[in-house]
């Protein structure tokens, strides 16, 4: 089977409907499946609507109507030519919008966010509250930002220029790296191993000689899902969100010290690099998060498992997700 033929019959597994609609300027791509309360599913980097995909079909059966776009700079959804068009309010903007198209009679939906979708997730909470039933968070807990030091500043002082974040900052170089190296190799370097640090000429831990081996949880043919759609659009506007992190943080201001009031759970794995930057475990545990998101009700810590956390235990998630969501129905 060729890879677009592949990429077609993923495209409609389970039943999943796909459409565009038009929000806050762009067309934004999304899948759906199931009836019932509106559960919205964002996702993160280097990913797209697809690493929902077991949570898709799984939170339909449960009587959810599950809806995961593709954000903007992703796959089917436009890519602005503007590196400003990416920064927090333009993101969170679009997700309301969204959310008044495909759930207009519902006042609130349920929300579950993953990496920059996380991120996102928290800050949908915090500017539109209006919104949200209850969030599950992947990966990413709320972070305080500190007023003192810029976020760029603040993590090249720990790990340097080669630090992800800091490799993402200027426009083009990343990509000519990447291209290099072909989105095959990258997309699956990036979804088995995400590397904290980029170095230039290495790249990743692998030797490039090396063959991957995919891990027990991601098949050829789900990844040749993401290489083809990253093929296709290039990751430009993924990568525009990373400058817009110093950008947000200053536009941000006015919200230095305000909670997320949405009830909320957080998962993350033990082996994720999130939960290994500096500061982020004492945050998460030693209660500054339960004071920045005063209706944390759990935090759940999995053993063995990385960034990729729906994708790596989706049954384990996909129980989390429901048994939250169930006593806000």
């Amino acid at each position: 089977m060729d890879v677009e033929s592949q990429k077609s019959r993923v495209e409609k597994m389970e039943g999943i409907e796909h459409r565009v609609v038009k929000v806050n300027g762009i067309n934004m791509h999304l899948a759906e499946k199931g009836e019932g309360p509106v559960i919205l599913f964002i996702h993160g980097f280097p990913e797209l609507w697809y690493s929902w995909r077991h949570q898709i079909v799984a939170l339909s059966s449960m009587g959810y109507r599950a809806v995961a776009p593709d954000l903007r700079g992703y796959g089917d959804s436009d890519a602005p030519d503007s590196v400003a068009s990416y920064s927090f309010f333009h993101i969170v903007g679009d997700l309301v919008e969204l959310i008044n198209v495909v759930a207009p009679d519902e006042r609130k939906v349920f929300v579950v966010g993953h990496d920059w979708g996380a991120v996102m997730a928290w800050y949908l909470c915090l500017f539109r509250p209006d919104k949200v039933k209850a969030l599950v968070n992947l990966s990413v807990p709320f972070i305080r930002l500190s007023r003192e030091i810029k976020p760029l500043d603040a993590w090249r002082s720990y790990y340097g220029n080669d630090y992800y974040m800091c490799r993402f900052q200027n426009p083009g170089e990343i990509e000519a790296e990447f291209a290099e190296i072909g989105t095959d190799r990258v997309e699956k370097e990036m979804l088995i191993d995400f590397p904290v640090l980029l170095p230039k000429g290495k790249l990743f831990k692998r030797p490039l000689d090396e063959q991957i081996t995919l891990p027990c949880w991601l098949s050829e043919e789900e990844a040749n899902y993401y290489v083809t759609k990253f093929q296709k659009t290039g990751y430009t506007g993924g990568l525009n969100y990373y400058p817009n992190l110093d950008r947000s943080w200053e536009l941000l201001a006015p919200w230095a010290g305000c909670e997320v009031k949405t009830p909320a759970k957080f998962i993350v794995g033990d082996e994720d690099l999130v939960y290994h930057m500096p500061g982020i475990k004492d945050y998460i545990h030693g209660g500054g998060f339960k004071e920045d998101v005063p209706l944390l009700q759990e935090v759940v810590v999995m053993e063995g498992v990385g960034h990729f956390i729906n994708m790596k235990k989706p049954d384990e998630i996909n129980n989390h997700i429901h048994n939250f969501f169930r006593q806000f129905d």
